[in-house]
């Protein structure tokens, strides 16, 4: 038993301690956050844009063909596997030595999340009731304003928890951009394995720091789900 624990021991100290490995997995999963927040970033914005232009086009006949654009391009987004639109982005785009593997994945992953941001944008806008429309123009507000003052409030406030967990999803799904040149947490885990010949350790190391994060997210999205269930009561 005690050899087992000394074992145990060993692997873990060339894991993570020798050569300050730790300082490694920290500046990995560092790259992780920092590729994850400007996805989502990006897929926020795209999402959005692309939530109120299918909105719009479907009220309006003269826009048909920008919602038939839209639906074509999330249907092509949410169809096709992230990892190989990350490999036509990286091998075709960002051809060029000095790109920048954090733009790359920054960018692939936020235009991947922004499809799927869309829906739920979309989805957020069409729960408010359309009587908030009719009040907005009854108050002198035009289409846009209508929508930037009225509706779009209403419909964030409802969908934050399912942005959210995208964006847990989103740190996740970062654990393949390694071939991207990116040194993420994972990529560390990889190398670290390479260096000790023990590469279960490296990743399960990896793997607990993925689920604290996860973890702390998921309690914080629930307690910011209870408060805006008591501020809708009031």
């Amino acid at each position: 038993m005690s050899e087992g624990f000394s074992s145990i021991g060993e692997r873990l100290y060339a894991a993570l301690i020798e050569s300050d490995r730790y300082m490694a997995y920290l500046r990995g999963f560092g790259q992780t956050l920092e590729v994850s927040l400007f996805a989502v970033c990006i897929g926020v914005i795209v999402g959005t844009l692309i939530a109120i232009i299918k909105v719009t086009a479907h009220q309006n006949r003269g826009l048909r063909f920008l919602e038939w654009i839209c639906n074509i391009y999330i249907t092509i987004i949410r169809g096709t596997p992230v990892y190989v639109q990350l490999l036509i982005l990286w091998f075709m785009v960002f051809t060029s030595r000095n790109s920048s593997p954090i733009l790359a994945a920054s960018l692939g992953f936020g235009i991947n999340s922004s499809a799927y941001v869309a829906e739920i944008v979309r989805a957020g806008i069409m729960a408010v009731d359309k009587g908030q429309t009719e009040a907005g123009r009854s108050l002198g507000l035009n289409g846009t304003m209508t929508m930037r003052y009225i509706i779009l409030p209403q419909a964030i406030k409802n969908i934050l928890p399912a942005l959210g967990n995208e964006f847990i999803v989103l740190i996740k799904e970062t654990s393949i951009m390694g071939f991207m040149s990116v040194t993420d947490v994972t990529k560390v885990a990889q190398n670290i394995g390479n260096i000790t010949y023990d590469y279960l350790l490296p990743l399960f190391i990896a793997a607990l720091m993925y689920l604290v994060v996860v973890v702390g997210l998921t309690k914080l999205l629930a307690i910011f789900e209870r408060r805006l269930a008591q501020s809708d009561k009031r």
